[in-house]
């Protein structure tokens, strides 16, 4: 029987002599090959594996197990909604604000307040859930990861979102998974739906609170702002900016400052500076229908993200923060929370005098600090601190949400 050529030692085959490296003779020692020393180290991913984080293509076997998890049927009761009223006069607000400047007169005929004057039920659990899982990526990726989650409950959904299914995913009545049925879901489970190991643990966290009773609709609601803070912080996942977020246009408070938000801090900038400076004057356009950009092509090396399922670009310390690092803007910085859809200001133009004196700047604050920060020479990574903030937006108090609001207009016109 003819001997079989093999490329290992066998008891029965030898070796392939062609195969076996001749030995050196001049006394030195061979380097090893890249294949001897890499290859035993790398650890080949199992189709299981594969399946599970979304990073590799399934195979068509895997793919059926993947779409055929089971998850948990009992919904446990009905979610508690937020109603769609508001817990103050706006109108009294409006006049509130006009009074300390009058420029937001021409602001509030120009552009209409959302959070404060287009009101829906919401449901806090979904809110802040879909808030985690558009974390600091593209609201395409955010639109698909959110309807793979959604899908894992409710397998008739069609495997990619259409037109009708996002519509029909914002509104308050439409299905969405709840606490005790995320809760009961295992992390692997969360996992097949496009969400990193870290963000599928926030979302688990989320779903136990609100499962057990730390957290509920009742609570958010009773709680003031500084208990509001403590109770949703706890959660991993969640940071003071999508706290300031939610409270703002899902509990609609109107007295909130979020100081982390560069948006914020950009059209206070602006909307101070044009009162001392009349090469920064102000005036808004009047609203238009905004519809999503096209994302540009990276031209200076920035990567932007269309098409991203897997999502492992999380905060390492557990909690968002997003706008005290992105751009500012609810609408880029994909949160699902109801987003601020006000208009891009189209030019600064010469705004018309107040009926007073413009109020005097904060100590340690000019027109040449204030036109430097514009610039892009920050304090501690932000345009304003918190107590220029604070002293900035005193007289707007106790209707803070509302001109914070109509900043971030500001802070999106073109110069």
């Amino acid at each position: 029987m003819p001997v079989t050529r093999s490329r290992s030692k066998g008891a029965t085959g030898g070796a392939d002599q062609q195969s076996v490296p001749k030995p050196h003779t001049s006394g030195r020692k061979r380097k090893a090959t890249y294949d001897e020393v890499v290859e035993p180290l790398v650890e080949k991913p199992t189709a299981q594996k594969r399946a599970l984080t979304g990073k590799q293509p399934v195979s068509a076997a895997n793919a059926q197990s993947v779409k055929t998890v089971a998850v948990p049927n009992d919904p446990g009761p009905p979610p508690v909604l937020v109603p769609a009223e508001l817990s103050f006069s706006f109108e009294e607000a409006k006049q509130h604000l006009v009074a300390a400047d009058s420029r937001f007169q021409d602001v509030f005929d120009a552009v209409i307040c959302h959070p404060y004057q287009k009101l829906d039920r919401v449901e806090p659990f979904r809110t802040l859930c879909t808030s985690i899982l558009g974390q600091q990526i593209s609201w395409m990726a955010a639109r698909s990861i959110c309807h793979r989650f959604v899908r894992l409950y409710k397998p008739s959904m069609p495997e990619k979102p259409t037109e009708d299914s996002v519509t029909e995913m914002k509104s308050p009545d439409a299905f969405f998974p709840s606490p005790q049925q995320v809760a009961s879901t295992d992390i692997a489970t969360l996992r097949t739906a496009g969400l990193s190991a870290r963000k599928a643990e926030y979302v688990h966290d989320l779903a136990a609170h609100f499962s057990d009773g730390r957290l509920s609709t009742e609570k958010l609601l009773a709680a003031d702002d500084e208990e509001l803070y403590t109770m949703l912080t706890s959660i991993r996942g969640i940071g003071r900016w999508t706290v300031d977020m939610f409270a703002i246009f899902s509990l609609r408070r109107p007295n909130i400052l979020p100081v982390g938000d560069l948006g914020v801090q950009r059209g206070l900038c602006r909307w101070y500076l044009s009162l001392h400076s009349d090469e920064h004057p102000i005036v808004v356009s009047p609203e238009k229908k905004k519809t999503p950009a096209k994302p540009k092509s990276a031209k200076k090396g920035r990567k932007i993200a269309t098409n991203q399922v897997d999502d492992e670009a999380d905060d390492v310390d557990g909690n968002d923060d997003i706008g005290a690092s992105g751009s500012g803007d609810p609408a880029a910085t994909v949160t699902n929370i109801p987003p601020p859809i006000i208009p891009s200001v189209s030019r600064m133009l010469k705004t018309k005098p107040l009926s007073r004196p413009p109020p005097d700047l904060p100590d340690g604050l000019s027109v040449a600090i204030l036109k430097s920060r514009l610039s892009g020479k920050k304090v501690k990574g932000a345009l304003l601190t918190p107590s220029e903030m604070g002293e900035l937006t005193e007289s707007w108090k106790p209707y803070r949400s509302l001109g914070v609001y109509y900043m971030w207009s500001v802070a999106t016109a073109d110069e």
